[in-house]
């Protein structure tokens, strides 16, 4: 018995922020906002999946953002986001290449901490 893969990461959020987190899941980063069931909707937050990634984020009321724990998102034109992030006026932080492939951290609106590899 082993381990298969990741079905999606959850990160927590405030209250009443979903705003903000399509903002930044869909509008900056691409990934589609899927529909929670009806029976999760009504406790907040948002669901983000595309191809091969899901990142849940869920409310939580005595909310701290994940500063060092976080998800590495693979994406297909890092400098591009980069650029687009820092445009939005989402500071990143360039880090060491890894596996010889760039790599950056970018906080969500949250606080959250989120890695971006290139692809």
């Amino acid at each position: 018995m082993t381990v298969i893969g990741i079905e999606h990461v959850q990160l927590a959020m405030p209250p009443g922020r979903e705003d903000a987190a399509r903002a930044f899941y869909t509008g900056l980063l691409g990934l589609p906002e899927r529909a929670k069931p009806p029976k999760l909707a009504a406790r907040g937050g948002c669901w983000f999946e595309g191809p091969g990634v899901k990142v849940h984020l869920g409310v939580e009321a005595a909310f701290r953002a994940a500063q060092k724990a976080h998800p590495a998102l693979l994406v297909d034109d890092l400098a591009a986001l980069v650029e687009l992030l820092e445009d939005s006026g989402f500071p990143v932080q360039p880090d060491d290449p890894a596996d010889g492939r760039a790599r950056c951290y970018v906080s969500d609106p949250f606080g959250n901490r989120i890695e971006l590899i290139q692809g």
